[in-house]
């Protein structure tokens, strides 16, 4: 066992933050076994790690990713959802043929997440088997958690990136041997990239893929108006976008992250909150590819699960810290548009990016007793000029910090390095 002692903050539940101040985290074998305002007697002689006036807060957890975009990254903001694909994303990805390749990129894009204090993440791969089991075993290397997707497509995309449902179901079925234990750190996430890109055949074998071994599934859904359009032309007997997915056992058999959600409302809505269905709320995506501003607060208060995801290329920022004040802005815009809609509140959007998202990895995303010690230690002195409330340096550091403040990170109770990248 180890004990932590810092000012401790972190959110049991949506309405407010748990503030403990010179409080103490005792972890063993990586799960939290109690928090503290005072060290109890019988905690006297275990080791004590003193991090002094600093903040000790859960880490970041990216729910929705594009691994191999990572490189486009603030390119190609002036296009719609489909041009940008067809023109910017089709063709990077494409590359990850080349392992060599994959591995220079992704190294960087793990290297960066551990930079901007993301421990946990759901990301999206390529089609390209060898390059996905690359960027799991980088995570693995790292310590960091993750779900990571074999990206599957069989229609509507470059000749480069198709594949047939045979050999999807083959390439996934050997990743999933590789990392199949269910306390792994690093897992596979069933991965249909959304329902233009995969015919109903295949649809049907990732469904069961994901019954088979019990495994999560993610992809996108109601992002942008025309591919909602293009959703009812193809599967016309589905009821809407996402009954396209349940039809095909993706949605809610087992654990599910869906992207986006700008448009989803009445039965998708519904559908959702009654399977359990998390949106992957990615706010400046939705901006940058003139998607829309997706309805959070009607999700958590009709208790539709919620988490963040940066959607990198779409997005432009890796840091969960700003697509949190993403999230807030944007629902303050909304709130311009319709006052019966509340904005969100700091101590909302932080436990949408930590508890709310972490249920995807288990008991992860809060210093509550039991859950995994993922955790970053910030040193905001130079923005501490005047003796603010510990909430109000978590607020200034959320809004206006960045990675050289993160001075130590965990992982499941494990201290993570810089991962190398080269």
């Amino acid at each position: 066992m180890h004990i932590y002692k810092a000012n401790l903050l972190f959110t049991k539940d949506s309405t407010s933050f748990t503030v403990i101040p010179d409080g103490y985290v005792a972890v063993d074998s990586g799960t939290i076994a109690g928090v503290y305002p005072r060290l109890p007697d019988e905690l006297s002689g275990i080791p004590v790690t003193d991090y002094g006036n600093k903040l000790l807060i859960p880490a970041m957890i990216d729910v929705h990713v594009h691994a191999p975009q990572y490189r486009n990254i603030g390119i190609a903001m002036d296009l719609e959802l489909l041009p940008w694909l067809n023109n910017y994303t089709f063709p990077e990805e494409s590359k990850y043929a080349d392992t060599a390749y994959a591995e220079r990129m992704y190294r960087r894009f793990v290297r960066d997440l551990w930079r901007v204090g993301t421990m946990r993440t759901i990301a999206f791969a390529t089609v390209h088997k060898d390059s996905t089991r690359l960027l799991m075993r980088l995570f693995e290397q790292a310590g960091m958690g993750a779900l990571v997707g074999k990206v599957d497509m069989d229609r509507n995309c470059p000749v480069s990136l198709r594949e047939t449902v045979a050999d999807a179901i083959r390439d996934n079925e050997a990743l999933i041997a590789e990392y199949a234990a269910p306390d792994a750190l690093v897992r596979p996430i069933i991965t249909p990239r959304f329902v233009p890109s995969c015919t109903p055949e295949l649809l049907q074998a990732c469904g069961e893929l994901a019954r088979k071994h019990n495994l999560p599934v993610q992809s996108h859904l109601s992002e942008n108006r025309n591919e909602i359009a293009w959703v009812h032309e193809l599967e016309p007997a589905s009821l809407h976008y996402g009954d396209a997915y349940r039809r095909y056992g993706l949605f809610g058999a087992t654990p599910t992250v869906m992207a986006h959600c700008v448009w989803t409302a009445g039965d998708e809505l519904r559908m959702m909150r009654d399977n359990q269905v998390m949106v992957a709320h990615c706010p400046t995506s939705n901006f940058n590819l003139a998607s829309g501003m997706a309805p959070i607060r009607t999700f958590l208060n009709e208790g539709v699960p919620v988490g963040l995801g940066s959607d990198i290329s779409g997005g432009h920022d890796l840091s969960i810290f700003k697509v949190m004040v993403y999230a807030i802005q944007v629902s303050k815009m909304q709130y311009c548009q319709n006052h019966h809609l509340p904005f969100l509140t700091l101590p909302e959007a932080f436990w949408i990016a930590t508890k709310s998202a972490g249920r995807l990895f288990g008991k992860v995303g809060s210093l509550e007793a039991g859950y995994d010690f993922d955790a970053l230690v910030i040193d905001d002195s130079e923005l501490n000029h005047d003796n603010y409330s510990l909430l109000h340096r978590l607020e200034r550091f959320i809004y206006l910090g960045d990675d050289r403040h993160i001075v130590h990170r965990f992982c499941r109770g494990e201290q993570i390095a810089e991962p190398p990248i080269a």
